[in-house]
């Protein structure tokens, strides 16, 4: 065992001196972990911010000024009129969002007692901000027509007194989300690449055949591979939630880091397993990178960090439970937003346990496989 772990040791600094001299792998890891977690978080937001408006006045009474006044910034910009002909041409250039119509005699008929149409189109394709958008919208006139048949400015008591209380982010803030998801994703992107990367380094390198003459085992080379690159990886996540999360977008951390990075470190043996376990079926950068990209999708888009587990069909559910992706997005949610301790997060980590065992057990078999051909 003590020579064991000491080949592994040596293999690893030569793993870790490897990607020291690899420029172009240490930029990604510095991009991925800095500029790309800032940039999500600040720029892919899912509330409504400076949506366009556009609007048909065929009324102009002073209810539909109110409600015009009513859409302010900075979910929406200010609204801008347009002509009745000109609907078609301007949803369909997706020049505005969001365009609303007032029929003729809008005013006249509310008071009146009769209901009107108010026509609001909503260009889709941004799902999210229509979505949200139409939801503000709809209040906003709602809330006006209240005001204005009540004669207050308040709006119209409801018999009941409804509390909301938004728990782990108040402002209901996304950047608290997206810069926090965006890492977990990383880890998982960065931990196929890196192992991957570096196996196919040692074939076209020629330095697979140095190894294959050395007095040491597949599982040496394996674990060192695991535990450099892992080592990496768990550096820029750690000073990625400080520096780029907590100081430059000051993101509240919940939870207990050293719990997260434990629970990282036992991922990292399964995602980095899986990309070794890539790497053997393919003979360069190129195959590798086109195999590992559907991969490393799925399993991102349905782990539970882009949409809910829940919202997902049940047998896609049931089949996400063997990717170790979905726990540790669980897991580290549970930890980072909203402070979860050991004996919550357990479950989560002895089922990543189990699946990293076998993800790395069928790794190796492969890479013993991969070998044992090459010599």
């Amino acid at each position: 065992m003590k020579q064991w772990l000491g080949n592994v040791f040596r293999l690893g600094m030569k793993e870790l001196g490897s990607l020291r001299a690899d420029p172009v792998l240490i930029l990604l890891i510095v991009y991925v972990f800095s500029f790309a977690v800032y940039s999500v978080a600040t720029g892919a937001k899912l509330e409504v911010a400076n949506a366009s408006v556009a609007y048909v006045d065929q009324d102009r009474s002073a209810l539909t000024g109110r409600i015009l006044s009513a859409i302010l910034p900075p979910e929406f910009n200010p609204p801008q009129e347009i002509a009745l002909d000109e609907i078609a041409a301007v949803m369909d250039s997706g020049e505005f969002v969001f365009v609303l119509s007032f029929p003729p005699s809008f005013e006249a008929d509310v008071l009146t007692g009769r209901t009107p149409e108010i026509q609001l189109n909503v260009d889709a394709t941004a799902m999210a901000q229509a979505g949200n958008g139409l939801v503000f919208l709809q209040q906003i006139i709602s809330a006006e027509v209240a005001k204005f048949l009540s004669g207050e400015d308040s709006a119209t008591t409801l018999p009941i007194d409804l509390v909301v209380t938004s728990k782990f982010n108040p402002n209901l803030n996304s950047v608290w989300f997206s810069s926090v998801m965006q890492i977990i994703n990383n880890i998982t992107i960065l931990s196929v690449l890196l192992t991957g990367a570096a196996l196919i380094r040692e074939r076209e390198h020629g330095t697979i055949e140095h190894l294959l003459v050395m007095p040491v085992t597949p599982s040496e080379i394996m674990v060192a591979k695991i535990w450099a690159n892992g080592l990496a990886i768990v550096v820029g996540v750690i000073l990625s939630l400080w520096i780029v999360v907590q100081v430059i977008l000051a993101v509240p951390i919940a939870g207990s880091i050293p719990l997260f990075v434990l629970g990282a470190v036992i991922y990292l043996v399964s995602v980095t397993g899986l990309g070794i376990l890539l790497a053997t079926f393919t003979t360069s950068m190129p195959q590798f990178g086109l195999l590992a990209m559907p991969v490393l999708v799925v399993m991102n888009l349905l782990s539970g960090s882009t949409t809910p587990m829940e919202s997902m069909p049940e047998w896609l559910q049931a089949v996400m439970q063997l990717a170790p992706s979905t726990h540790f997005v669980a897991f580290s949610q549970a930890i980072l937003y909203r402070g979860a301790g050991i004996e919550i997060v357990w479950p989560d980590m002895v089922i990543m346990a189990a699946l990293g065992a076998v993800f790395f057990l069928v790794a190796l078999r492969r890479f013993r496989v991969t070998m044992a051909t090459a010599h």
